[in-house]
């Protein structure tokens, strides 16, 4: 049960993020609506259509969540199940060479080092798998 628990933090936070804050048409408490295109009482435009504006960029978020995931399991000496940490298959090999170079970076210049590895090898890592096309790479990507 610990384990399910675990992994429920890091997926309400990813969904929280997807969905963001508010909903177009919802008012503003003004009573008036701040939906995408409209404008305040000022005058002002408020958000825009594109959903680039607000969304964070799909190998950003995956930076974050597998460089969460590489830090617990080289914490915990151990792997966990990728779907329970809420991961892709290709962002759990990420992870998994992300883990193992980590190790032996530990072993070789002590924990700092290897959380400096971490950060590094995660964006790499995601960067090049979302250039290549991310999880639309084939049905379990």
């Amino acid at each position: 049960m610990r384990g399910w628990a675990a992994a429920l933090g890091p997926a309400l936070l990813i969904g929280a993020l997807l969905t963001g804050c508010g909903q177009p048409g919802s008012t503003d408490g003004s009573g008036s609506t701040a939906g995408p295109g409209s404008t305040d009482r000022s005058g002002n435009a408020g958000p825009t259509d594109s959903p680039s504006a607000t969304a964070t960029p799909p190998e950003e978020l995956c930076t974050k969540v597998v460089a969460y995931w590489s830090r617990k399991t080289l914490d915990d000496d151990t792997y966990g199940d990728y779907q329970s940490m809420g991961l892709s298959n290709g962002q759990y090999e990420i992870l998994r060479k992300v883990v193992d170079a980590a190790r032996a970076e530990q072993k070789r210049a002590g924990t700092k080092a290897a959380e400096r590895l971490i950060d590094r090898r995660t964006r790499a890592g995601c960067e090049e798998w979302y250039r290549e096309g991310g999880p639309s790479n084939g049905p379990w990507q």
